[in-house]
């Protein structure tokens, strides 16, 4: 969701500045690393001395309720109203009320398969959020192709046995080389899929 359906860098680092500034922490040195993976797992590695379960319910919180400067990734909502209802899914490392508060402000829909944190038994880089999602699409990991914007998504998607094209929103193309393919931009992403050999699934009906 986050990089790769809405642009959210901005809210995201305005909430973290403000987390490492009620602990006396410099935001500058882990800003990098938190984007993609869960609250909780980000806050046990740069804050290991917290509650990371209750400051991440925080932060979560806060960032549901902070939606300025929330838009949707250019191309997103064309991409998303080109795609069957039923063949496609957000997995984000946002919680369910973060997740449906990010689309809705962007403007996006919510999708039928929406895996959130606590759908998962353990956030990116493990695969549990897309298996998850293909299980629940009822398709093969094989038949599934992830879009990602940061290396731990990447990661996941690989270790899930899916395709992955990674979009250079948040990181550089050779921070996201494990992935298949590379685009600078969600209009890219047809022509990305085709030289993987694979297609996007398209409705049936006429998009206007």
């Amino acid at each position: 969701m986050d990089g790769t359906l809405v642009d959210s860098t901005a809210v995201v680092e305005r909430n973290w500045r403000r987390f490492a500034d009620r602990h006396g922490l410099d935001a500058e040195r882990f800003l990098g690393r938190v984007h993609g993976i869960r609250s909780s797992d980000a806050i046990a590695v740069v804050a290991p001395w917290l509650d990371a379960r209750a400051e991440a319910d925080r932060l979560d919180a806060e960032e549901a309720d902070d939606v300025d400067g929330l838009r949707p990734v250019p191309g997103a909502g064309e991409l998303l109203a080109a795609l069957p209802d039923d063949a496609w899914a957000v997995v984000t490392s946002a919680g369910r009320l973060l997740a449906e508060a990010r689309l809705a402000a962007a403007g996006l829909p919510l999708p039928r398969v929406l895996v959130c944190s606590e759908d998962t038994s353990a956030g990116k880089p493990d695969p549990d959020g897309y298996l998850t999602a293909a299980r629940l699409l009822g398709a093969a990991p094989a038949d599934c192709l992830v879009v990602e914007d940061v290396p731990a998504g990447v990661a996941a998607g690989r270790a899930a046995g899916m395709l992955v094209v990674g979009i250079t929103t948040n990181h550089s193309a050779g921070d996201l080389a494990a992935a298949n393919a590379c685009v600078d931009t969600l209009d890219e992403l047809p022509a990305a899929v085709a030289g993987l050999g694979r297609s996007l699934p398209q409705r049936s009906d006429t998009i206007v």
